[in-house]
């Protein structure tokens, strides 16, 4: 079925990213915005855009099943993309599309279902032959089951949410006492951000990096893998910089680490576009399956730029029953075709500052001014000069994606790029994502998802001197205040008198020797041996040159410069030249 008219169901630089690609594939868009989002940047690169959830506020109005799916059948769409986040692992919001007669661009319910709920994919994990980390099933209501099943895996353990990612729900847990507490806390949280509360534990390994597998299926039962991503440079379970393919990895542990992903996909009968992640323990290399997210990821860019392909395009043109390895249909090709070509590296810029415990900044962007050039890649929702940011949405401005043909030059021109921003008005990373790129530790590839907790240099910042801002600064003071150095001198005249000529234009000049003269009667051999001949030095004047050429605007004209001639001729005859 051909798609013609597409509603995204989200906002910002994720909505940006999918009005792109279906505008590029010739299919009509429509955006849905909050009251309070009514100036993001997403609403305006639509076709058509329409308030969604009035009255519910900014965010629950993103999460508005039955208004979302109002507007998209008076807009007349045939198919929604639902993003990263709010509601694009709901199976309920899947099922509504499904029954309003159109198309869902994401995996089918059963299989949402089974892999979006963390629990289950590890059961459907452990059944594919696919290594996982020891877990509990959902958390129980009992306090004192919760402990026995804590105390079974053994401390420490992660809490996790079944339903959901991001970060949200997330505990480490180091001992009994801290349990209940976190498990409480945990819930509240994931009830808050997916609508259900409902949690497990997992083992927590210390040393671990944490790396992503990218996977695509079609309706035609291929499915395929785009190699791996690594993520485990992470703030409080969030990530910031992602890279791809894991440049840790030997090609051994890169295909074992893929395989595994396939064959748990291929069991799941995986449709579109989803992502399975792993621990990796750092000490004994072994790989844990932990959760498979059933949507697009924040981070693919790093997956496009190293395999040409556009996994939202994908998603799109298999959503119309495109069959993977024909590259005319979905643009992807068979497995054995997709290669990877050279490294790249996303960073994740946002309105947060370092400074203050990364409390994220909200005002208006006074000034911006982006990165560019070869092998840079940006994608953005809220960051240009004049936009607002609010309390109200995750504080991420720009991802910033790098491509070059190693991993120290991708590092290299990430540094470039980030030192190129200029951003004022709210406070931003930038300063602690340099610190991170540039460590020695991340150039080395020592590092763990512990990496930032465990180096404190990270957040030693230089000052910044922020010139231009200052001038811009001085210069207002000035026009509104006035000079404060020229304060209490005496005004100049307000008229000045008339110029006196320098030479009475009536009276006779006498000829003279010159170099000019010379040239006319005895020839340029005369000229050379009279310029050795001099014992001065010869000046040449070039006024005359300048006026025509840097006055030209005030209409200074020949007749006016044949006018002063004389004067010149009198007062400057030992000039050797004019121009």
């Amino acid at each position: 079925m051909k798609i013609k008219k597409l509603l995204v169901a989200n906002r910002g630089e994720i909505a940006i990213r999918v009005l792109r690609a279906a505008n590029e594939l010739g299919i009509k868009t429509v955006a849905i915005y909050a009251k309070e989002d009514k100036l993001s940047l997403h609403r305006f690169k639509a076709d058509q855009a329409f308030c969604v959830g009035e009255g519910s506020g900014p965010v629950k109005a993103y999460l508005d099943i039955d208004d979302i799916i109002r507007i998209a059948t008076e807009a007349g769409v045939d198919a929604i993309h639902p993003g990263y986040g709010f509601l694009s692992e709901k199976p309920e919001f899947a099922e509504a599309i499904i029954a309003a007669g159109m198309t869902w661009i994401g995996p089918p319910v059963e299989v949402m279902r089974s892999l979006g709920n963390k629990v289950s994919a590890r059961e459907m994990a452990v059944a594919a032959g696919t290594p996982v980390m020891p877990a509990t099933g959902p958390l129980p209501e009992d306090e004192k089951e919760i402990t026995k099943l804590a105390a079974e895996i053994g401390f420490p353990v992660m809490l996790k949410a079944s339903w959901g990612g991001g970060g949200r729900g997330m505990r480490v847990i180091e001992s009994q006492a801290e349990l209940l507490e976190n498990v409480h806390a945990g819930r509240r949280e994931a009830e808050n951000a997916f609508g259900n509360g409902e949690v497990y534990l997992e083992k927590l390994v210390r040393r671990a990096r944490h790396v992503e597998v990218q996977l695509l299926g079609d309706t035609h039962g291929t499915i395929v893998h785009l190699w791996e991503r690594d993520c485990s440079i992470q703030r409080r379970n969030q990530k910031v910089i992602e890279r791809a393919p894991a440049p840790y990895l030997t090609d051994e542990q890169r295909n074992h680490l893929c395989n595994s992903a396939l064959l748990l996909a291929k069991r799941a009968n995986y449709v579109n576009a989803g992502t399975a992640e792993f621990l990796m323990d750092a000490d004994s290399d072994e790989f844990y399956f932990i959760e498979v997210n059933p949507r697009i990821q924040v981070e693919h860019t790093v997956t496009e730029q190293v395999t040409g392909i556009d996994i939202v395009k994908a998603q799109i043109r298999i959503a119309q029953g495109a069959r993977i390895g024909k590259m005319e249909e979905s643009g992807v090709p068979a497995q054995d075709k997709i290669v990877l070509n050279g490294h790249a590296m996303q960073c994740r810029v946002t309105s947060e500052d370092p400074e203050n415990n990364f409390v994220p900044d909200y005002g208006r962007i006074s000034a911006y001014r982006g990165a560019t050039g070869f092998g840079i890649r940006l994608d953005g929702g809220t960051a240009y000069s004049g936009a607002v940011i609010t309390r109200y949405y995750d504080s991420l401005l720009e991802k910033v994606t790098a491509w070059a043909s190693s991993p120290e030059e991708a590092i290299a021109r990430m540094d470039r790029a980030l030192r190129e921003f200029r951003i004022r008005g709210v406070a931003t990373n930038i300063t602690f994502v340099e610190n991170l790129i540039n460590h020695p530790a991340f150039k080395a590839m020592d590092y763990t998802t512990r990496f930032i907790d465990d180096t404190p240099e990270l957040f030693e910042f230089p000052k910044r001197r922020d010139r231009a801002t200052r001038l811009l600064r001085y210069i207002a003071d000035v026009n509104v205040n006035g000079q404060r150095e020229a304060s209490g001198r005496p005004r100049p005249p307000r008229h000045v008198g008339t110029p006196v000529p320098p030479l009475d234009l009536g009276q006779t000049i006498e000829p003279a020797e010159t170099a000019k003269s010379i040239l006319d009667n005895q020839g340029p051999t005369a000229v050379a041996n009279w310029m050795l001949a001099q014992k001065a030095l010869l000046l040449t004047d070039t006024t005359m040159r300048d006026a025509h050429q840097s006055l030209l605007a005030t209409r200074v004209r020949t007749y006016d410069l044949v006018a002063v001639a004389p004067a010149y001729e009198t007062h400057l005859r030992g000039m050797f030249s004019l121009e």
